[in-house]
């Protein structure tokens, strides 16, 4: 048997009014966006290299990567600065987790990201790239301007060595 909605009568004020008496509309909660892993939980509590024990600043920065020894001590700086002296940083990667969903720009939970971005004053490590092979590295970072001054120093650095290096050869 068909609904009525679906029917090619005219649809009445009648019969808005019974569809909205019965529409639940969205759901209020919690979004999932996926499933969560044991590798979930194993990142928050027992993290494997660098890339993971930091990863709740937004960082992707591997030991394995060229890149590594030029951005270690600003991640480094940044931990120092984001991480409060009472909070343990299974913690922080707790709420980065269950808040972010291990993500710089979507948001899993509300009061977990909140939380995150109060506990962190809001310091995030966005995005790190290279251009011109080795000769350009751009850092993208929110953070005070001590940190900033750290970034742009780091970047102004690696461009006039990479510069060096080529005029060299």
């Amino acid at each position: 048997m068909k609904s009525k909605f679906y029917t090619k009568k005219q649809i009445t004020s009648e019969d808005i009014k019974h569809f909205f008496l019965f529409w639940k509309g969205r759901s209020k909660g919690m979004v999932y966006t996926r499933n969560l892993k044991w590798s979930d939980l194993r990142f928050i509590f027992f993290p494997k290299g660098f890339e993971e024990k930091y990863g709740y600043l937004g960082t992707g920065v591997y030991e394995t990567s060229s890149y590594f020894k030029v951005l270690y001590p600003l991640v480094l700086a940044m931990d120092y600065e984001a991480k409060p002296k009472w909070c343990p940083r299974w913690f922080l990667r707790f709420t980065h987790v269950f808040g972010n969903d291990m993500s710089i720009v979507r948001v899993r939970n509300w009061f977990w990201y909140n939380l995150h971005k109060k506990l962190t004053k809001g310091i995030t490590f966005y995005d790190w790239k290279t251009k011109w092979h080795d000769h350009d590295l751009r850092i993208s970072i929110a953070a005070p301007a001590h940190l900033q001054d750290l970034a742009d120093d780091i970047e102004h650095g690696f461009y006039k060595r990479g510069k060096k290096d080529e005029e060299t050869n």
